[in-house]
């Protein structure tokens, strides 16, 4: 079973940008990858976490309404490595982040492999 773990994570000042890294442990090639994340005013359980972006393995991306063009989404299934991008943050954009594995044939909703999050605190 792959496992993943994010990093990249920060404290940092509206307008500026981060970028997140989720690590596999294994193959993922044949899996879709996605960020989520868990702002503070929302419940802790998996279900109040929100989509950010997601990558295929047909390299097919996807975002939340709130990107508005700001983020970007890559993967390189040499390193077993997905990257987020993060320009421009916004105070709003202030969470953890989860990185998300599911099966390619899955065809809604989060796979059932996450990452430990890694803090992001954007300061206006």
């Amino acid at each position: 079973q792959v496992q993943v773990v994010e990093s990249g994570g920060g404290l940092v000042q509206a307008g500026g940008s981060l970028r997140l890294s989720c690590a596999a442990s294994g193959s993922i090639a044949n899996y879709n990858v996605a960020w989520y994340r868990l702002t503070p005013g929302k419940p802790r359980e998996i279900w109040a976490r929100e989509l950010v972006a997601s990558i295929t393995t047909g390299q097919t991306t996807d975002f939340g309404p709130f990107v508005k063009g700001r983020f970007t989404i890559s993967r390189d299934d040499g390193t077993q490595t997905v990257h987020l991008q993060m320009n421009d943050l916004k105070p709003e954009d202030s969470a953890v982040y989860y990185c998300n594995v599911r099966d390619w044939f899955i065809v809604s909703g989060p796979g059932h492999i996450w990452g430990q999050g890694t803090q992001v605190t954007v300061s206006s």
